[in-house]
């Protein structure tokens, strides 16, 4: 480190003065004040100097000068001085911050948006997505993206304006992607699951001023339009390689809108990178679902953290077997144009379309729920096909039982457990794996893999805190606390329900819900949802616990544990199972004992009931509705 030098010297300048002036003073104070036993002088001038030979009185200690009052000039040579207490920044200025402004030059928002034109420029030719026997290079996405963004713009959208969609997993969904925030709108993703009352509602609360709708999806966005408020301009989508049947009065054509635009249009960065990028509803099961508003930066920082927590390379090749509308495909449509990745679009998941595309296209990555996993690994036969090049399946939504994970592995997959929320753009953790962990003992193992680890690159904290107290709970693997996060990719916020932001982002954390547990290492593990804990007889009891057991049995597709009221100890496990095909002769009871093999009784499920399980989209156990049947079981 270099040395401040005076008068161009390269020495650092000695102490002796400062221990001369020490001295001095020291002197002084013993002597008491010199003006005392000196004969009295006339009074000086105002401005006159200080003689040369009048001892120095020792500053007062944290003395500071008064703003705007000038010091008195003297004519002794400098001396050092103790080290003045530092002014305030207000006063003094940061020499970091003057005349060092934030220029176009310097400074330009965050926003993912900015990666596809990089990539059309770098590698226009190269192939970004695969839809059936469709082929689109970057250059033609990227033009594709501008013209949809012209015609939007003609349109009237603008800053803050949303597009609504609902689309399956196809071009014309990457395309709004960028399309839609080129012009400074917001997009809104819709779950094509979604009844047409919940689909009204959103249009309404979004403030739609255009829908874009798939032939598939005709019928409800029909009855949508009919119930809701708002009057969007609606737009048809029609599936060339996968033709569907559906009417929608008075709909535009998606591809001539589209062409009409101009491939050439000059889209704008955003503002200001706290813009609104997108617009994603949360699933109501109590009320109506919240709208959670994410902004330019967090969708670009998850960019470059996908790449990292999902190990990916140059020019990967993704399979769309999660839902763009959910969470906006963790990001991943954005993602793939930094490392001029191909998207394969994958209209229905199925086992053997999935299958097909790894095989044929050499897919290198895919993510999604353990059902998606259910589906891959109980595939007939004829529906599989082998693959030797490496395929990484990232995996979130609930806790994956172990013993499906360690299957995944068997079956070639190698592994990234990840979670988060929509309020995190999706992935906000990720198990990040040691090598050495490949070398521990299957069980071992297995209970590495099903903890959902450490923060991704771009959260900057995360936590588990007592929820009444805000603090850490001991990092022992056993003790139960709430799991919060803090950070850039966290939402901004609720749309138009500042309560509920209030409350989210209580203490300067946002609150998940989701209860777990802090391990020695620093590795969080989920335990249940808060409402997911089952209270009998005085003792919390884990219904992810209880499940991950079931799953151990051959015979179990899918569990799900809930509590059911009990007169005598207020509540007991009552498990929901799907069984595999060829399992049928498998009882109730039959599942209790081999529980009881592995569990502590009172843990054990009192009553199974063997069903087909209700889910989401995206693979989640619509638990609210198995609790809702518990409660009418006797």
């Amino acid at each position: 480190m270099a040395t401040r030098t005076t008068s161009g010297s390269n020495k650092t300048p000695k102490k002796p003065a400062r221990s001369a002036r020490a001295k001095m003073l020291k002197k002084a104070k013993a002597k008491g004040p010199a003006k005392a036993k000196r004969p009295p002088k006339p009074p000086a001038p105002k401005k006159a100097k200080v003689p040369a030979k009048t001892p120095i009185a020792a500053p007062k200690p944290h003395s500071k000068p008064i703003p705007g009052r000038r010091r008195r000039s003297h004519s002794r040579p400098v001396l050092p001085q103790p080290r003045p207490v530092p002014r305030s920044k207000s006063l003094a200025g940061n020499p970091y911050d003057i005349d060092l402004l934030r220029t176009p030059a310097n400074y330009q928002p965050l926003t993912p948006i900015s990666f596809l034109a990089r990539a059309a420029l770098a590698y226009p030719e190269t192939t970004a997505i695969i839809h059936g026997s469709r082929r689109y290079s970057y250059a033609e996405f990227y033009a594709r993206s501008r013209r949809l963004a012209s015609v939007l713009a003609r349109e009237g959208i603008g800053r803050g304006d949303t597009v609504s969609v609902l689309l399956a997993n196809t071009p014309a969904m990457l395309e709004a992607h960028h399309g839609v925030p080129m012009t400074g709108g917001v997009l809104h993703a819709l779950n094509t699951r979604l009844d047409p009352s919940s689909v009204a509602f959103m249009l309404d609360h979004a403030g739609a001023k255009i829908f874009i709708v798939d032939r598939e999806f005709a019928d409800c966005a029909a009855k949508a339009l009919a119930l809701a408020h708002a009057k969007p301009l609606v737009i048809l989508y029609d599936d060339a390689e996968f033709p569907q049947a559906g009417a929608l009065a008075g709909a535009r054509d998606y591809e001539a809108f589209l062409m009409a635009g101009d491939p050439e249009f000059a889209w704008q960065m955003p503002p200001d990178e706290w813009d609104a990028i997108s617009l994603n509803y949360t699933s109501g099961t109590t009320g109506n679902p919240k709208g959670v508003v994410s902004h330019h930066r967090g969708a670009a920082l998850m960019g470059y953290a996908n790449i990292l927590a999902c190990r990916m390379r140059e020019r990967p090749v993704y399979l769309w077997t999660l839902p763009m509308f959910h969470c906006n495909g963790w990001c991943f449509p954005w993602t793939l144009a930094l490392l001029a990745g191909t998207h394969v679009c994958l209209r229905w998941v199925r086992a053997k379309d999935m299958y097909a595309a790894i095989a044929e296209h050499k897919v290198t990555h895919l993510c999604g729920a353990p059902t998606v996993m259910a589906a891959l690994l109980n595939a007939k036969p004829d529906e599989r096909r082998s693959f030797s090049h490496e395929v990484n399946f990232v995996h979130a939504a609930a806790p994956p039982p172990e013993a499906m994970l360690l299957q995944m592995l068997d079956a070639g997959f190698k592994l990234t457990h990840v979670y988060g929320l929509t309020e995190t753009y999706g992935p906000a953790t990720v198990n990040a794996w040691h090598p050495e962990w490949d070398a521990l003992p299957r069980e071992e193992e297995g209970k590495k893999r099903i903890r959902q680890g450490v923060p991704y690159a771009a959260l900057e904290q995360l936590a588990v805190l007592d929820p009444n107290t805000l603090e850490p709970v001991p990092a022992d693997g056993v003790t139960l606390g709430e799991v919060m996060f803090r950070g850039n990719i966290v939402m901004k916020g609720y749309l138009k329900n500042p309560k509920a932001t209030r409350e989210a982002m209580e203490g300067g954390w946002f609150h998940s819900g989701d209860l777990g547990v802090m391990h020695e290492d620093g590795y969080i593990q989920l335990k249940d949802r808060s409402k997911d804990i089952i209270i009998s007889g005085g003792e919390n009891i884990s219904s992810i616990e209880v499940e991950n057991a079931l799953y151990r049995h051959p015979c179990v597709l899918f569990a799900a544990v809930v509590a059911k009221p009990d007169a005598k100890w207020g509540e007991t496990p009552c498990a929901f199972v799907e069984k595999k095909p060829g399992h049928e002769d498998v009882a109730a009871a039959d599942l209790i004992a081999f529980c009881r093999e592995i569990l502590a009784h009172f843990k054990c499920p009192s009553r199974i009931v063997f069903c087909e399980l209700p889910k989401t989209t995206t693979g989640k156990i619509q638990k609210f509705r198995l609790r809702d049947q518990a409660k009418t079981l006797d």
